[in-house]
């Protein structure tokens, strides 16, 4: 399958890099998106995390705002708004607000994630068990852009045309299959389980007036450099934030890669390590090309949601760029 047969996006989670505030790091989101619509991406997504070091994404509707408004054409979205931290009226209203300020432009990408830790979902007021009433939740939010539920109306949601997205892993694909909603995954438990939740999610999708057939978003890693060793060691500041929260029970600031020394990991935070540098697809121009054919290939993917993170702003947006120019998008401005 060619790659220009397929949209390609972007998800940026604002990460923080050693030394810098979050004020900065989410200034920064909004002038990539600006980039990332004259590269010629279909849709600029942002995300949620609550009181996580190395993230400055709290508020992705509130995010979502700036980015459109600095924007004109892009498509703007969350990767995703979590579910069981806010209430479903809510949700809807803030969408339906955002829909009718950026007509045609806003798509919105839901999760069943909680907060990282005991203290934030105190914090945020719900707790694990809140996840389990995801199909309620998603419910009333998709009802409040019919029709309202039980009397109770979000006036601009229903108003506006603002598509909805489910982030899943595992049986959250069979969910986006019941709902008739486009699903967004990710290799989280490697490429053969995603790609076996696919199959499960084109065979029992339901149509809806969503969504008529099923659509996929692969969420991947691409980093693109003039070597194979550059590209890898640009995805090292990620993948020890990555190891680090899994080991330490919270996500840092990105380090530069110069900072990370495997061999005084303890071997878990190896294994970790080493695990998230695993699924990234990463080298030349025509090395990331040849991975996404194959990723294209055994997903049958609509679409690709790209998510790349490392120190080296400048090297992370130049790898961007180059990438726009590999798979054909059209870019609006020289």
């Amino acid at each position: 399958m060619a790659l220009e047969s397929v949209r390609f996006s972007i998800l940026d989670r604002s990460r923080v890099r050693r030394g810098q505030d979050h004020a900065d790091a989410l200034r920064e989101t909004v002038a990539f998106a600006v980039l990332a619509e004259q590269w010629g991406y279909h849709r600029f997504w942002v995300a949620e995390h609550h009181s996580v070091p190395g993230v400055a994404g709290t508020a992705p509707t509130v995010l979502a705002a700036a980015v459109a408004a600095a924007t004109s054409r892009i498509r703007v979205g969350t990767g995703g708004v979590m579910l069981p931290n806010h209430q479903p009226l809510v949700v809807a209203e803030q969408f339906g607000v955002l829909g009718a300020l950026f007509p045609g432009r806003i798509d919105m990408g839901l999760g069943r994630s909680v907060g990282f830790t005991d203290g934030v979902r105190r914090a945020l007021g719900h707790d694990l068990d809140d996840a389990d009433d995801i199909d309620a939740r998603l419910t009333e939010v998709l009802e409040y852009f019919a029709s309202g539920r039980q009397g109770v109306h979000a006036g601009s949601a229903e108003s506006v045309d603002v598509p909805a997205f489910l982030l899943a892993t595992g049986t959250g694909a069979e969910r986006a299959a019941r709902f008739g909603l486009p699903l967004v995954i990710a290799p989280i438990a490697g490429t053969r389980a995603m790609v076996d939740a696919i199959e499960r999610y084109r065979t029992l999708f339901q149509p809806s007036d969503r969504a008529p057939r099923p659509y996929v978003v692969v969420s991947a890693t691409a980093m693109i450099a003039d070597s194979t060793e550059q590209a890898r060691r640009l995805l090292l500041p990620e993948a020890w934030s990555s190891a680090y929260s899994r080991t330490h029970g919270e996500f840092p600031a990105l380090i530069p890669p110069a900072d990370i020394d495997p061999a005084a990991m303890t071997d878990r935070q190896r294994h970790l390590f080493e695990q998230a540098l695993g699924n990234q697809i990463h080298g030349t121009e025509d090395q990331v090309a040849e991975a996404l054919e194959n990723l294209v290939s055994s997903t049958d993917a609509d679409e690709i949601l790209i998510h790349t993170s490392t120190f080296d702003r400048a090297a992370r947006l130049d790898s961007h760029r180059r990438l726009a120019r590999v798979v054909g998008l059209r870019s609006w401005f020289p």
